[in-house]
């Protein structure tokens, strides 16, 4: 086993993105370069999925409460634990407040900010072997139904509210413009390793 890396100030690290945008991929590599846990939050929440006999689309079938204490064992793992990645939609959201997490988002967007959805969709056909139209109903419809759920829960259905927010977020990647060794390297060399 690879002796985790100590970084000075990081104990945890949390990969957050839309579907689709390469958080898996980085937070793969941030893994092995450190030698530190991956938790991969879309593995776990399929996981949960299949127990509760749920389909991912239909996020409103999840119970809140399932939701709620998700969260709430993102955020103790971080407090509790070190030498962590954390790969999950709301992960760095989760992590506010919490000293010596550094919160990474990943985006697939362009110069100005515009999501490329096309890209991110694109992604899951290939990746997953999945049709378009199953790859459209991921990316379009799970992504509009967690976040209108979240919302709820976690922002008192403020419309504006979505937790790719920059401000969340102590470093922004776009996919869209770094392909994923360009990715990680930025990643490593923001954290102090390259």
């Amino acid at each position: 086993m690879t002796t985790p890396v100590d970084l000075p100030n990081i104990r945890n690290i949390t990969v957050s993105g839309r579907i689709g945008s390469g958080t898996t991929t980085l937070a793969v590599g941030l893994a092995k370069a450190l030698g530190w846990k991956l938790l991969e939050g879309g593995a776990l929440f399929e996981k949960i999925h299949n127990d509760l006999k749920v389909n991912e689309i239909a996020v409103n079938n999840r119970p809140d409460n399932f939701d709620l204490q998700y969260e709430e064992k993102i955020r103790n793992i971080l407090i509790h634990e070190d030498h962590q990645i954390i790969q999950s939609h709301l992960a760095g959201f989760d992590a506010q407040g919490i000293k010596g997490v550094f919160k990474i988002l990943v985006l697939c967007a362009d110069e100005e900010g515009n999501d490329k959805t096309e890209i991110r969709i694109d992604r899951l056909v290939n990746r997953r072997g999945v049709s378009i139209e199953e790859a459209k109903e991921d990316v379009l419809m799970r992504e509009k139904r967690n976040l209108d759920k979240w919302r709820r829960l976690y922002a008192n259905n403020d419309p504006t509210w979505v937790y790719w927010d920059k401000k969340y977020y102590d470093l922004v990647i776009s996919t869209y413009t770094h392909n994923q060794d360009e990715t990680l390297r930025i990643a490593l060399k923001k954290i102090g390793l390259q």
